[in-house]
């Protein structure tokens, strides 16, 4: 099993999670691939301790290789710096 971990911003309109709808912010972003293929995404307050499903995004994967990359896919996705405007 391997775990990994990224720190994102998500702005209004934030992540929705299974648990307690959307949240927003400061977040952290956790892939967890087992050895049956199944790749678990969570996603947290930064610093908090609770972890919540991430809506939509658990899935299989067919090589553990891919699992940095789609880690690194959805952080980039979910991660939103704010559009400096002016």
């Amino acid at each position: 099993m391997g775990e990994l971990t990224s720190k994102l911003t998500a702005l209004p309109g934030g992540v929705m999670t299974d648990e307690v709808g959307v949240i927003t912010g400061d977040l952290e972003l956790r892939t967890r691939y087992d050895e049956d293929g199944t790749l678990t995404t969570e996603v947290r307050y930064d610093g908090a301790e609770e972890w919540y499903g991430l809506t939509g995004a658990d899935c299989k994967l067919y090589d553990e290789r891919d699992h940095e990359t789609v880690h690194t896919v959805l952080r980039n996705v979910l991660h939103r710096a704010p559009i400096e405007t002016g």
